[in-house]
C-alpha cells in the first residue's frame, strides 16, 4: 500500500482535502444520463478499476456532478465494492429558478449516487449574475440546502464556475459559500482575483480541469513537450498550481487508471517545484516573445470590448487569446476545440467566434469597437485567420445544463 497523497486544509471546511481529486468528467461511459441497462460491462470495469487505483494513492475526494452523464450511476455501483473510510464525496447540482426543480435534481443525485449524505455540494454553474441571484434569494436554491444541512445529509456547499471573474469575486464576497471550483492554471491566470477573494473568506479552492481546460495536456504539441523538457506539460502545469497557498487541490480528470500517473509524479515533485518551473516559464515566455513580439504581449487586451459590445458577439479576448496560443506553443487541438465552442457554449463559454466576419460582421463594424486598440488594423487579418484554421462543425460543450 502506498503512502496517502498530502493533504490541505480545505479552507474554513476544515476537511483535510488531499492535493489530487478524481473528478468524475471522463471516465463514466456517456455524457447521457444512460438507463441502467445501457450501461456495458467494459465501461463499469474502467470505472471501477479508476476508482480503486485512485483510493489505493490516496486521492479520498471524489467529485461528479447531476449533469455528468452516466457518472453518479456509475460511481453509485462502484462505491460498495471500494470501501473508503476517509472518502470525502462531492456533487454538484446547477441553480434553478424554481427551488423545487433544484430539490428534485439534488434528490436524484443522492439517488443516483447511493448516498445518505454529501461531504459537499456545489451549486454547478454560477456563471451568470442571475444565477447567484437565484441561488440566494429568500426562497431560493439556498435555502434547500440549508435545510438538507440540517437534517445531516449535506456537509459544506460550495459553487463551481465558468463565469467571468467579477461574477465569481461576487459569489465569494457574499459569504455564503465554503469552497468553489474553478478555471485557474498557467495558460489562464485571469482568475487570480477570485483566488483572492476566496482567501479572504477562507474558501476551500478546487481547481476544475487543469489538464484538458489547462490546453489538452493529455495531447500535447511537440513544441510544448519540448519547451516543457525534462517534465510533462501536465507535471509543469500542476507544479504551477499546487505550488501556490491559495489552491487546496486540482482536479485529475481521469479516463483510466494509468492516467493518474503524471499527477503522482507531479506531487513527488512538488518540493521542488520553483527550479522546476522557473526554466520551464522562462522558455515558454522566451517562444511566445519570439513569435508573438514584446509589444504585442505588453498590449494585446488594451481596448478590447466585450463580447456583448462586439457585433456578431465576436469574443475578441477569448480569440486573441486563442490565438496566442496557437502562435507561441502550438496548441491547436485545443484552440480548435474552444474556437468552435464558442456560440454553441452558451453561459459556459459565452460569446461567438470569428466566423460572421466578412459575412455578417463587416470589417467596417469591427473597426468601429476597436478605436481604443492599438492593433485595430492587424486584428481582423488574425481573425480571419483563426476562422481558416480552426473554422468546423460547431462543437456542443459536453454537458449543457
Amino acid at each position: 500500500m502506498m503512502p496517502d497523497l498530502p493533504t490541505r486544509r480545505f479552507g474554513r471546511t476544515e476537511l483535510p482535502i488531499p492535493l489530487l481529486s478524481l473528478g468524475g468528467m471522463r471516465f463514466q461511459q456517456s455524457w447521457t444520463d444512460l438507463p441502467a441497462s445501457e450501461i456495458t460491462s467494459d465501461s463499469q470495469n474502467n470505472l471501477q478499476a479508476t476508482l480503486q487505483r485512485a483510493t489505493q494513492l490516496g486521492l479520498h475526494h471524489i467529485e461528479t456532478a447531476r449533469h455528468y452523464g452516466s457518472s453518479e450511476r456509475q460511481l453509485g455501483w462502484a462505491f460498495p465494492t471500494t470501501p473508503d473510510p476517509t472518502r470525502i464525496l462531492q456533487s454538484k447540482v446547477p441553480p434553478r429558478e424554481d427551488p423545487d426543480a433544484f430539490e428534485a435534481e439534488l434528490a436524484l443525485s443522492f439517488e443516483r449516487l447511493g448516498c445518505q449524505r454529501l461531504d459537499l455540494l456545489a451549486i454547478h454553474g454560477i456563471n451568470l449574475p442571475e444565477h447567484l441571484e437565484q441561488t440566494l434569494r429568500p426562497g431560493g436554491c439556498m435555502e434547500v440546502v440549508r435545510r438538507w444541512q440540517a437534517d445531516g445529509r449535506i456537509g459544506h456547499v460550495g459553487f463551481s464556475t465558468h463565469g467571468p471573474t467579477d461574477v465569481i469575486v461576487a459569489s465569494c464576497n457574499s459569504g455564503a459559500f465554503d469552497y468553489m471550483n474553478v478555471h485557474w492554471y498557467y495558460i489562464r491566470q485571469d482568475n487570480s482575483p477570485a483566488l483572492d477573494a476566496a482567501q479572504r473568506q477562507d474558501m476551500g479552492v478546487f481547481i476544475i480541469s487543469p489538464t484538458d481546460k489547462g490546453g489538452h495536456l493529455h495531447t500535447p504539441s511537440q513544441r510544448l513537450l519540448e519547451l516543457c523538457d525534462p517534465v510533462h506539460p501536465i507535471v509543469f502545469n500542476d507544479l504551477f498550481c499546487l505550488r501556490d497557498p491559495r489552491v487546496h487541490t486540482i482536479s485529475v480528470g481521469a479516463a483510466r487508471p494509468s492516467d493518474l500517473d503524471l499527477h503522482l509524479e507531479a506531487v513527488g515533485l512538488l518540493d521542488h517545484a520553483d527550479a522546476l518551473i522557473a526554466p520551464v516559464h522562462a522558455r515558454l515566455r522566451q517562444a511566445a516573445m519570439e513569435t508573438l513580439g514584446e509589444a504585442w504581449l505588453n498590449s494585446w487586451r488594451t481596448g478590447l470590448p466585450t463580447w456583448q459590445d462586439t457585433p456578431g458577439d465576436i469574443n475578441l479576448p477569448v480569440l486573441l487569446w486563442l490565438h496566442n496560443l496557437l502562435e507561441a506553443w502550438d496548441l491547436e487541438s485545443y484552440a480548435r476545440a474552444r474556437y468552435r465552442l464558442l456560440g454553441s457554449g452558451g453561459h459556459w463559454f459565452a460569446g461567438s467566434n470569428a466566423d460572421a466576419l466578412d459575412a455578417g460582421v463587416s470589417i467596417a463594424e469591427l473597426d468601429v469597437v476597436l478605436h481604443a486598440s492599438p492593433w485595430r488594423q492587424q486584428i481582423p487579418d488574425i481573425l480571419r485567420s483563426l476562422k481558416t484554421r480552426l473554422a468546423g462543425e460547431a462543437q456542443m460543450r459536453l454537458s449543457s445544463v
